[in-house]
């Protein structure tokens, strides 16, 4: 079941998900070599709360930590830990939630720990791309497949591979709804897309192989040949001509100014 949301529900979840921008925005102040992945944590719970939200992460499906953090071979669904320290020439995967007044926000960035492989910046830099051309697609009309064409010709295009096991989805009063939104497809097949649909839209796009290996943990996604991996995510509403973004990565610009990473 597709759950279509109505303008004032749109605004209730535009609120939620700039909470997550802002706090994606603040952690893009303290990411760097040294800090542990626990304490961004920590950062970025105090800073939900502080905005009147509830990390939507914590607890969820017994999952321990209110972000996940995936350090360069993992993909997705990273656990903090006091023991992570990031490196120089890391990169790190961010994914944020937060609920307030009923509704969700998602939307997850991957950065870079001080000098990175140039190899590696370009596989962030095409992968943010592709979230793009992805959202290119999600108009009132298309099918739900275009999106996830658009990104896996984009970035079959360069050489990398696209995961198959993990998809966006839907977001509203339940942090994951229907539609699942793959990051692959065939151009017109799928769902017809119409306004009032919420969907996250979030590219994992490997430097290797597609294959992914899931840790003991229970919650750990890396990739299988443990080359890196990027990941990209924006919640957005279906509209007529042009899709609304209702994260954004604005604060996250400011903060990293030039760098992009």
């Amino acid at each position: 079941m597709i759950y279509l949301k109505t303008d004032e529900e749109i605004e209730l979840l535009r609120i939620s998900n700039q909470i997550v921008a802002k706090t994606l925005g603040e952690l893009a102040k303290h990411v760097r070599e040294g800090i542990s992945t626990f304490e961004l944590d920590k950062i970025a719970e105090e800073f939900i709360r502080d905005n009147g939200a509830i990390p939507s992460f914590l607890n969820y499906e017994g999952y321990p930590n209110s972000i996940c953090t995936s350090v360069n071979e993992q993909i997705v669904h990273g656990i903090p830990s006091k023991k992570a320290n990031l490196k120089n020439g890391d990169i790190i995967s961010i994914d944020c939630g937060a609920y307030k007044n009923g509704y969700h926000g998602d939307s997850a960035y991957t950065f870079c720990v001080g000098e990175v492989d140039p190899k590696i910046v370009q596989l962030l830099r095409d992968t943010k791309a592709s979230l793009y051309k992805g959202i290119e697609m999600a108009v009132e009309g298309n099918r739900l497949e275009d999106i996830g064409y658009a990104i896996q010709t984009y970035c079959e295009s360069k050489g990398y591979s696209v995961v198959r096991e993990l998809v966006g989805h839907g977001v509203g009063r339940n942090m994951h709804e229907e539609p699942e939104v793959p990051n692959y497809g065939r151009r017109g097949r799928g769902k017809k897309l119409v306004s009032g649909m919420v969907i996250a839209i979030e590219p994992m796009i490997n430097m290797g192989r597609k294959e992914v290996y899931f840790e003991d943990d229970g919650w750990t996604v890396r990739t299988y040949d443990r080359k890196p991996a990027a990941h990209f995510e924006h919640t957005l509403a279906i509209r007529k001509g042009k899709a609304d973004i209702l994260s954004g990565f604005n604060f996250i610009e400011s903060v990293l100014g030039e760098k992009e990473f």
